[in-house]
């Protein structure tokens, strides 16, 4: 901030209320109440010809005006009134959010075997296909794990890291195995390697984004202080954090924002309030490339089908009645990401000690810590899933 700027508006070269984590949290207080209220004002929107569609389609300047003053308003409250209760608010939307982007990518992941392995059952153009998606993102999997042990291990030390790293791969060998076994295969004949595999290269994400988070380990080595467990020098001199890294990290961490808040909104549109249920149990008639995207009613094939289909027109009347997706689940999704993206850049539990420049290179044990158990949450879920229909049935 301009020094000057500064000292005119608060008497302290500083700007404490207008950097550091008390400014994140102050401009996500002002994003999400923005988000929220939308969401609220939008909920039970079915048609785009409602005048309230119309909030979220127009009025842009409107909106940005109310962004901004939400916004300002935030920078007026005090800190004691202000931040206490946000924090508790931001931790548990934070989580939220994190089970949010584990359902879609479980789901995700179940929906591309599930539609393409309907189409390997009988043309060998799909089977090839689900053998080539397999064996890439196995692949994917296999040099990322590799990059781990390399970049953030060391033979003097980094022994927390190791045992991540070896406990995670046996996670995936374990639901890879499972995804084939006879008794599962039994009662889920469309469960395989696909779904494990796109599930392995996940975990594998999840780990790099936890060990990137922890901080470095110092150790003494032949007399000096070292720096290991981090991105650097392969020799045993000082390893100093890459930027490379911090940009890495955050474009990642922005473009899994960006997914789940398009792909929560259409699902909850396609699928209802309980879509995280019903996603689930869809299953597609025949083979897509759209398997991200499931459609409600699905055209059945041969001359009844044919006889009984609406026409083109219909059709298109018929969708321009309905929303692409759904407005409120969009702004709520958005509400609950301004939250994770705040307590992510100010280390979730420990705000008073963060440090924004050192978010993306430093890390923190807290923000470690929550990226391991949401790894360890997307294992479950995803073991859930495979036993869930076998025990059952």
């Amino acid at each position: 901030m301009p020094f000057g700027l500064c000292v005119h508006l608060f008497g302290n070269a500083d700007c404490p209320v207008l950097t550091g984590s008390g400014a994140v949290y102050r401009v996500c207080a002002g994003t999400a109440t923005f988000h929220l209220l939308q969401a609220v004002l939008l909920v039970h929107l079915h048609s785009p010809a409602s005048p309230r569609a119309q909030l979220h389609n127009s009025f842009w300047l409107l909106k940005l005006l109310l962004l901004l003053s939400l916004c300002a308003v935030a920078f007026c409250l005090p800190e004691e009134h202000l931040f206490p209760v946000w924090h508790y608010i931001g931790i548990g939307g934070g989580f939220m959010f994190i089970l949010l982007q584990l359902v879609l990518i479980t789901a995700f992941a179940q929906s591309w075997n599930k539609s393409w392995e309907r189409g390997a059952a009988h043309n060998c153009g799909w089977f090839t296909a689900v053998l080539l998606a397999t064996l890439g993102f196995y692949s994917m999997a296999g040099v990322g794990a590799a990059l781990l042990f390399r970049h953030y291990t060391h033979p003097a030390g980094c022994l927390l890291n190791k045992m991540l790293l070896s406990l995670h791969l046996c996670f995936c060998g374990l639901l890879s195995f499972l995804s084939i076994a006879p008794c599962i295969r039994l009662k889920q004949t469309r469960s395989g390697l696909l779904q494990a595999s796109i599930i392995s290269c996940y975990v594998v994400y999840l780990t790099f984004s936890a060990l990137s988070s922890r901080p470095p380990e110092r150790v003494i080595l032949q007399g000096q202080n070292h720096t290991f467990c981090r991105p650097g020098l392969r020799n045993v001199g000082a390893q100093t954090p890459d930027s490379s890294l911090a940009v890495l990290s955050a474009g990642i961490m922005y473009a899994c924002v960006l997914f789940a808040c398009n792909e929560a909104s259409y699902l909850a549109e396609v699928f209802g309030p309980l879509w995280i249920i019903k996603v689930y149990s869809y299953e597609f008639q025949k083979p897509s490339l759209w398997f991200c995207c499931p459609q409600t009613v699905e055209p059945e094939e041969g001359p009844r089908a044919r006889a009984v289909r609406p026409s083109d027109q219909e059709t298109a009347a018929a969708q321009a009645q309905h929303l692409p997706y759904s407005y409120s689940a969009f702004h709520f999704v958005f509400f609950l990401a301004s939250l994770y993206i705040m307590v992510t850049l100010t280390n979730w539990f420990s705000y008073e000690e963060a440090e924004l420049e050192d978010t993306f290179t430093r890390g923190s044990w807290a923000t470690f810590w929550v990226k391991v158990a949401s790894c360890w949450a997307c294992v479950l879920l995803y073991l859930g899933l495979l036993l869930a229909s076998s025990l059952g049935s």
